[in-house]
């Protein structure tokens, strides 16, 4: 089966399509896209892995073939964030970065995540001529010159940190917090960084388990009773949670609330507008919540919109063109940081709001849309049968006015199809780029009619 870039790189179920030999064929098409297209001074590469099976023997087998290609190798010595590794490519002025994750993916799976010299997932140009350069075998040539070095990213990343979140004000409130690794790379980062402060945090999952408990190492609502459970048990100002490559986030509040990420990206976009005086744009993927979009307007800033990956969502962050750009999935990132989404920022942004304002995340929610007005959104995912597949490019092409009697207005086809209703509510409907799925998401002004749109979309699609 032909090796195929996602929406955040190629994943496979081990030992399945994920093999040594596809791991080579793949290490070494980078290296050759590497040779072609960078100066003769990029010549250093980061290789990582997070806390999945076999990670390290996978990075290293990747950091021997880049070394035989001529690359200094920089070899993360432990299991390391998504967002650090972005920052040690940037930092270290390497010529792009390989990294061994799977993300929020169920355990039997691994992944390798490719990244620029800038830090950002490879755009899908890129990605495109990776493929071909594996599918015809095309290798650079050996070269004098390379070397492996093991290679600690945490300090340099945890200090980049410390300048773009206000600890102090942070420390000053006080807060006790409660994190969950679940079982991922952000152990020994975000905790650490909290206590660092004089904070008190108390860890939950904050081992290695690589069957991350016998199910995916997500953080969202149905994964963090326990958090929940300690947040509320010992009056806690926030649990926080990331997942197995600390590239996404989930947030507990003091009530026991779980607050969506569409919510924390718009309270956020709206915090930082406040806190920090930037007037540049906000962009949100496709998916995401229309919130971002009234916040956008209250605040005055510029909106942008992005197909999913949040490969988009980093070109404008390198342009300086956003103070901050979020996705529905728990990806976020700001003005300044990483053009890669990076869990551990948005927890300490969430501490960061909370102590600046003196308010929970809950009451900050109420305030924000008493004044913009409030949504709710949704998703659902229908598994891609053959029948489904068959048919799935003709569902989604068609030109319909109206879908359960609910009039369309406009017709979006930046990514998949979305469908835009004159009562203000949305549809999308797009084929997952990390699963054999097809995501419908929707919103509207109440539960009750979110759930009908949900289930018009899924008999749209499947009727």
């Amino acid at each position: 089966m032909p090796i195929r870039f996602g929406t955040s790189g190629w994943r496979a179920i081990i030992a399945d399509e994920f093999t040594y030999r596809n791991v080579q064929l793949v290490t070494e098409a980078i290296c050759s896209y590497l040779k072609n297209n960078s100066s003769d001074g990029e010549q250093k590469i980061i290789v990582g892995h997070d806390s999945r099976f076999m990670g390290e023997n996978f990075a290293a087998v990747a950091a021997e073939i880049a070394k035989r290609k001529g690359f200094q190798v920089l070899l993360c010595d432990h299991p390391t964030p998504t967002p650090t590794i972005s920052h040690a490519i940037r930092n270290e002025k390497a010529a792009g970065g390989i990294n061994f994750t799977a993300s929020h993916n169920p355990p039997e799976y691994q992944g390798i995540k490719f990244s620029t010299a800038d830090g950002a997932p490879a755009l899908p140009e890129i990605t495109k001529l990776i493929e071909t350069l594996i599918e015809s075998e095309s290798k650079a040539p050996d070269a004098e010159g390379g070397s492996v070095e093991a290679y600690d990213a945490r300090p340099a990343y945890l200090d980049d940190l410390k300048t773009k979140i206000r600890f102090d004000v942070i420390a000053a409130a006080k807060g006790r917090y409660a994190y969950d690794a679940l079982w991922g790379t952000g152990r020994g980062y975000l905790d650490e960084i909290l206590r660092g402060s004089g904070l008190e945090v108390e860890t939950i999952h904050d081992w290695r388990d690589v069957t991350f408990g016998g199910r995916s190492p997500e953080p969202g609502e149905d994964h963090l009773d326990e958090l929940r459970e300690a947040v509320t048990s010992k009056n806690l100002t926030l649990g926080l949670a990331t997942d197995g490559d600390a590239d996404r986030f989930g947030i507990i509040d003091s009530n026991g609330e779980f607050i969506t990420p569409n919510q924390l990206v718009a309270l956020l976009t709206d915090y930082l507008a406040e806190s920090r005086g930037w007037t540049q744009g906000v962009a949100r993927s496709v998916a995401t919540t229309h919130l971002v979009d009234r916040v956008a307007a209250n605040r005055g800033l510029t909106l942008y919109e992005t197909p999913v990956g949040f490969k988009y969502i980093g070109e404008l962050i390198n342009k300086d063109e956003i103070i901050l750009g979020g996705e529905e999935s728990a990806g976020l990132s700001i003005r300044g940081h990483y053009p890669e989404k990076d869990g551990i920022l948005a927890c300490l942004l969430a501490a960061e709001a909370v102590a600046a304002r003196g308010k929970s995340l809950t009451e900050q929610l109420k305030e924000l849309t008493d004044r913009v007005g409030s949504l709710e959104s949704g998703r659902i995912g229908v598994k891609l049968t053959e029948e489904i597949a068959g048919s799935l490019k003709e569902i989604l092409a068609k030109e319909p006015s109206e879908i359960g009697g609910r009039k369309i207005e406009k017709i979006n086809r930046i990514d998949g199809v979305k469908f835009l209703f004159t009562d203000g509510s949305w549809m999308l409907m797009r084929p997952s780029g990390t699963e054999p799925l097809v995501r419908i998401y929707a919103e509207s002004e109440n539960t009750k009619d979110l759930e009908v749109l949900l289930e018009q979309g899924r008999r749209y699609l499947l009727d």
